[in-house]
C-alpha cells in the first residue's frame, strides 16, 4: 500500500450469502476507475451472454475515495467471469500491460463488440487491440486467426500473420485471402 490507493472493501470480506461464497472465482480481477466503475460495468454487461451487474456497495465511510454512500465497487460478470470495478479515484489509470482478449466465433461478433467498444470515445488499434471509452484495452480476435496463423503450411501461416499485423480490426477474409494467396 502507497498510500495512495483507496481501501475498499473487498469482495471476499463483504458478507456474502452463503451460495455467493461457493460461486465466488478464485482470482477476481479489480478494475479502477475514476467514478465511472458502474457505468462501466452497465456498459460491459451488455456486450457479452452470461453478463451482469452482481452487486454494488456503497461506502459506510468517508475513505480517500469519496463521501460515505458514495458507490465504492461494483461487481459484475461479463460471459461468466467475474470483475469487480472500484471506484478509486484518478490517481491511477488503465494501459496497454493489461488487456481483455474476447475469442469471436465470426467475423459479425468481431464487428458488432469492435463498433461497441470503439464507440464514444474508443480507439481503435492496431491488430485486433483497441481501448474502449473508460481506457481499458481490449483486443478483439476471430477464432479464425488462431486456426489460420497455426497452419500446418508455414507458408499459409506466414501469410496469414504478415496480413494480421497490417489491420486494425481483424478481417477474416483478408486472412484468408491472404493465407491463400501463392
Amino acid at each position: 500500500h502507497d498510500g495512495r490507493t483507496s481501501c475498499a472493501t473487498p469482495k471476499f470480506l463483504q458478507v456474502q450469502p452463503k451460495e455467493d461464497v461457493m460461486a465466488m472465482a478464485k482470482v477476481l480481477p479489480c478494475l479502477w476507475f475514476d467514478g465511472n466503475a458502474e457505468e462501466a460495468a452497465e456498459f460491459y454487461v451488455t456486450l457479452l451472454p452470461n453478463s451482469h451487474v452482481d452487486n454494488v456497495w456503497r461506502s459506510p465511510a468517508e475513505t480517500p475515495s469519496g463521501p460515505a454512500g458514495m458507490i465504492l465497487t461494483v461487481d459484475f460478470t461479463v460471459a461468466g467471469q467475474q470483475f469487480q470495478g472500484l471506484n478509486g479515484g484518478p490517481d491511477f489509470t488503465f494501459n496497454e500491460s493489461v488487456s481483455f482478449v474476447i475469442e469471436c466465433e465470426d467475423q459479425a461478433e468481431v464487428d458488432r463488440l469492435w463498433e461497441s467498444l470503439t464507440a464514444n470515445g474508443g480507439e481503435p488499434g492496431p491488430c485486433g487491440w483497441l481501448k474502449d471509452r473508460f481506457g481499458l484495452s481490449w483486443q478483439i480476435v476471430p477464432r479464425r486467426l488462431g486456426e489460420l496463423v497455426n497452419d500446418a503450411d508455414p507458408g499459409r501461416a506466414r501469410r496469414a500473420m504478415e496480413a494480421m499485423l497490417k489491420m486494425g480490426k481483424i478481417e477474416v477474409a483478408e486472412l484468408e485471402r491472404a493465407a491463400a494467396a501463392a
